[in-house]
């Protein structure tokens, strides 16, 4: 950094940024996220993404920006920019998607990008993937702005490094999946509910998804302080994942939130009877460090393709169930969550 060009208060907000990764230690999908959000910012890019090269696909495991919808989206890496940037391990810019023969125009059209920048990602001495900023102008990036991302992909790489050290094949693992509670993580949901979607539209399947919110993490954070608060955590995600399938998804979506894919059901009352006995195994009693502390949470469903086979529309529908079922249980005091 001692030799950069680009001009100090850039610098510090990089630095700022390395000491916000260090605080999150080995939670690579986190720190993928924030350097996400930062280069997109610092650069003044529209959307920003890192992309893993998983087999023959590259596939979007951080997203920021007009991105941030498409987290999960599965290139191939053949026609693609981000392949290509793999394949030869350099820095590539595109200033006009609709003229440049390198990348896939269906997917940018698809996400709304017109010119982009593309970084390696290291690990092991191997390139895993790229970090991407994009924009919806022609152009749009100059000199300093490849300078710079060079240096949020080296902040990520060297996460990379900590996170899994040597053990290469733990990187997908750590990439996709909630340190905290070992669930999988939002980038992970999203990419299977894509998935799962897109199977059950060849296969006249049902599918159930689920938006739970935990009730009064606030108060146990306020009163136990944050240990307590990331013990009920991790005790609701457990017992989420006690009600599932083999074939069912849990993820930990960001904070005191979670997502649940329910594959093949048959049903909407039979989701309706999941969600229930789901609330009522959350609200069993729990102890932490001989304090009793009260566990809840309000569950929302959507049901596909009942309520529609769109993720967005799938998600927001499940969302608004689940705060009718939080602003229900408000005002009757009860303090017991059911199904949406």
């Amino acid at each position: 950094m001692n030799n950069s060009n680009l001009n100090p208060a850039l610098l510090l907000e990089v630095i700022k940024t390395q000491t916000e990764i260090a605080r999150l230690g080995v939670d690579l999908g986190s720190v993928m996220q924030l350097v996400c959000q930062r280069a997109g910012s610092l650069i003044g890019a529209g959307g920003a993404v890192v992309e893993l090269a998983e087999g023959s696909e590259m596939v979007y495991r951080a997203a920021s920006g007009f991105a941030e919808s498409q987290l999960g989206l599965r290139l191939q890496r053949q026609g693609s920019l981000s392949g290509l940037c793999v394949a030869q391990e350099q820095i590539l810019q595109c200033d006009d998607s609709e003229l440049d023969d390198r990348v896939d125009r269906a997917a940018c059209r698809k996400v709304g990008l017109r010119s982009m920048l593309v970084v390696p990602l290291r690990h092991d001495e191997q390139t895993v993937g790229v970090l991407k900023v994009m924009s919806s102008k022609v152009a749009a990036f100059t000199a300093e702005d490849v300078e710079l991302l060079g240096l949020m992909s080296e902040l990520i790489g060297a996460a990379m490094y900590h996170a899994v050290k040597f053990e290469a094949n733990d990187l997908y693992y750590r990439a996709t999946h909630d340190a905290l509670t070992t669930l999988a993580n939002r980038a992970l949901f999203f990419d299977r509910l894509r998935q799962q979607l897109a199977q059950a539209a060849r296969s006249q399947g049902c599918i159930g998804i689920l938006n739970i919110d935990m009730d009064g993490l606030k108060t146990i954070n306020d009163s136990f302080g944050h240990r307590a608060g990331d013990a009920a955590i991790c005790e609701v995600a457990s017992r989420i994942g006690a009600e599932l399938r083999e074939a069912d998804l849990a993820a930990r979506l960001g904070g005191d939130e979670f997502g649940v894919i329910l594959s093949g059901v048959r049903d909407r009352c039979s989701v309706e009877q999941k969600c229930f006995s789901m609330a009522e195994r959350i609200r069993d009693p729990f102890e932490f460090e001989g304090r009793p502390l009260r566990l809840g949470a309000s569950i929302g469903l959507a049901i596909c393709p009942e309520d529609g086979t769109e993720m967005d529309r799938l998600i927001e529908i499940a969302d608004q169930a689940m705060y009718a079922v939080k602003h229900a249980g408000k005002l009757t005091g009860a303090g017991r969550p059911v199904a949406a």
